[in-house]
């Protein structure tokens, strides 16, 4: 890109030349005492003594530049002139996300998005290769949704089965646009049927292994044996020690000697 700064006349042979860059509030050098500064010195260049020409211009050059013109010799010792430059990105492919199967009457949410273009994208969504318009009274009757072009979400409040279909996005901005692949979003009716079917079969299972249990408690599967469940203990130890008298002891008698 070439940003012209052009002098129309001057007495000063030689008029000094700077180009400053002015970007979120500071100001850097681009051309300052006859030297590119900065990442400018290897692709940028002073074209026709004044004019500035940036090489391979990326997004962080959007900024406004200013030439600075200082001839002593002249009337008008200082001018200067501002230009803005706005470096247009176009966008990458977007990054479109698509619930695969969702069943009827259920909210559904599809994302696209992409962060490289600039300026900013806005997003639109197709089914099937036909536009969803942001207005849902224009068209697709049957629909309810939310669509919003800055964010890239496409929101169905309520699926039903005419959502069926193939969906992609394309995000575009002044430099271009880019789109997505398309991904099926397939739309379901729930087994009503199936459903009451299977938590009947839950029931009946459940109360079957009730019905075993009692049964069993019933019959004493459950119940502990006496004789298997008591254990041996030995005789406890007498506190004292029991006379036992034999046949052979006869009748006993105190003998006088035995008396004190």
């Amino acid at each position: 890109v070439e940003l012209s700064c052009i002098i129309k006349s001057t007495v000063t042979p030689d008029p000094r030349i700077e180009w400053k860059k002015i970007q979120d509030g500071e100001t850097s050098y681009v051309f300052f005492d006859n030297k590119m500064q900065g990442d400018f010195a290897t692709r940028a260049e002073i074209l026709s003594r004044t004019s500035l020409v940036i090489k391979n211009t990326t997004r962080m050059d959007t900024a406004t530049y200013r030439c600075e013109v200082a001839a002593p010799a002249d009337t008008k010792t200082i001018d200067e002139i501002n230009i803005q430059l706005t470096v247009q990105v176009k966008p990458m492919t977007p990054r479109c996300t698509v619930p695969k199967a969702v069943p009827v009457g259920k909210t559904a949410s599809l994302h696209c998005h992409e962060s490289e273009g600039y300026p900013k994208s806005t997003y639109s969504w197709y089914r099937n290769s036909e536009p969803l318009s942001p207005d849902t009274k224009s068209k697709h009757h049957n629909s309810s949704y939310t669509l919003n072009p800055t964010t890239g979400t496409l929101v169905f409040h309520a699926v039903h089965k005419g959502d069926t279909g193939r969906y992609s996005c394309i995000a575009t901005n002044d430099a271009g646009f880019a789109k997505c692949e398309e991904q099926e979003m397939e739309v379901y009716d729930l087994n009503i049927g199936g459903i009451i079917g299977g938590v009947l079969v839950v029931l009946a299972v459940l109360v079957l292994i009730t019905l075993g249990i009692c049964c069993a408690y019933r019959r004493g599967y459950f119940a502990n044996s006496k004789e298997s469940g008591e254990s041996y203990k030995p005789p406890g130890k007498p506190d004292g020690v029991n006379y036992i008298r034999t046949d052979d002891e006869g009748d006993f008698r105190h003998k006088s000697s035995f008396v004190i």
